[in-house]
C-alpha cells in the first residue's frame, strides 16, 4: 500500500481505512479484481463506481490482451492513438519520466473514477491504495506517513479549494507493495493529474538510493509543468519542493 493520511475540519482519513471518518459524506467500498477503492462521496454510488471500475478493467485488459509487454515493462511505452482513453492516460502520464506505463495504473483508475463521479456529486475522494483523486469544497491536511521513519506523521500538506481536483499520490521502498528500486520511506507527489503524480511518484523514488540523492533527484522532475511539489523522506531526512505548504502536526 501507498499510505497517506487526510485529516480535515469534516473529513478524517488515515491509512487504514477503517479509520476513515466523512462526517457528511457516504464513504463505500468498491473491488473488483485486484482493484480496491475506498470512496467517499455526497450520496451512495456504488454501482455507479463499480461500473467505472469495470470500464477502466475492460479498457486495460483488453489492450493488455493485445499487448502484454505493456503490464511489464519498465521503459516508456509508445504513444498510441488507438488505445483506450485510460491506456492513453497512462502513456501520456509517464513517457517523459522514464517509467513503464503501470507506474500510474492506481492513480489513473482513481482520477477516472472520481471524475466519472463527479457529475453526480459535488464532493468526491477516491483512494486507490493509498493514491488519491478528491474534489472537496474545503481545505484539507494530507498528513505524510513514512513508515518507521522518525518523520511519519509529523509533517502535512495544507491543500486550498483553488488547487483541488488534485490527485495526491505516494511511493515507498519500506511501506506496502510498490516497486520501488530506491530507498525512500515515502515519496509524496501532487498534481492535478492523479496518474502523472503516481508515475513521478514512482520514478523520483527509484532515483534515490540514500539521503544523498534526494536533492540531485529532485532536481531532474522540477522541469515538469504537471508537477505542483512533493516531500521526499529518507529516514531522519525530509525535502520539499514546488508550490506546496507543509504543516506540522
Amino acid at each position: 500500500m501507498k499510505p497517506l493520511g487526510m485529516n480535515m475540519s469534516h473529513y478524517r482519513m488515515r491509512t487504514y481505512r477503517k479509520n476513515a471518518l466523512a462526517r457528511d459524506l457516504i464513504s463505500f467500498h468498491v473491488a473488483v479484481k485486484e482493484t480496491d477503492l475506498w470512496i467517499s462521496a455526497g450520496k451512495n454510488l456504488t454501482s455507479e463506481a463499480r461500473d467505472l471500475v469495470f470500464d477502466c478493467r475492460h479498457q486495460l485488459e483488453t489492450y493488455i490482451r493485445l499487448n502484454p509487454a505493456f503490464a511489464t515493462t519498465l521503459s516508456a511505452w509508445p504513444e498510441d492513438p488507438y488505445a483506450p482513453l485510460l491506456v492513453r492516460e497512462m502513456i501520456g502520464a509517464t513517457k517523459k519520466i522514464g517509467v513503464g506505463p503501470m507506474a500510474s495504473v492506481a492513480g489513473a483508475i482513481a482520477q477516472y473514477v472520481c471524475e466519472g463521479l463527479l457529475s453526480l456529486s459535488s464532493q468526491v475522494i477516491v483512494e486507490n491504495g493509498g493514491d488519491i483523486c478528491l474534489k472537496l469544497n474545503r481545505p484539507v491536511t494530507v498528513a505524510i506517513f513514512a513508515g518507521t521513519s522518525p518523520l511519519s506523521e509529523r509533517f502535512g500538506l495544507s491543500i486550498p479549494v483553488t488547487k483541488v481536483p488534485l490527485g495526491i499520490c505516494s511511493s515507498s521502498a519500506t511501506v506496502g507493495h510498490s516497486l520501488s528500486m530506491g530507498v525512500a520511506d515515502v515519496v509524496c507527489i501532487l498534481s492535478s493529474s492523479a496518474s502523472m503524480a503516481d508515475g513521478v511518484a514512482t520514478a523520483l523514488g527509484n532515483q534515490i538510493k540514500g539521503k544523498g540523492d534526494m536533492e540531485k533527484a529532485i532536481d531532474r522532475m522540477q522541469g515538469l509543468k504537471e508537477i505542483l511539489g512533493g516531500v521526499v523522506i529518507v529516514r531522519d531526512k525530509m525535502a520539499s519542493w514546488g508550490d506546496i505548504e507543509l504543516v506540522r502536526l
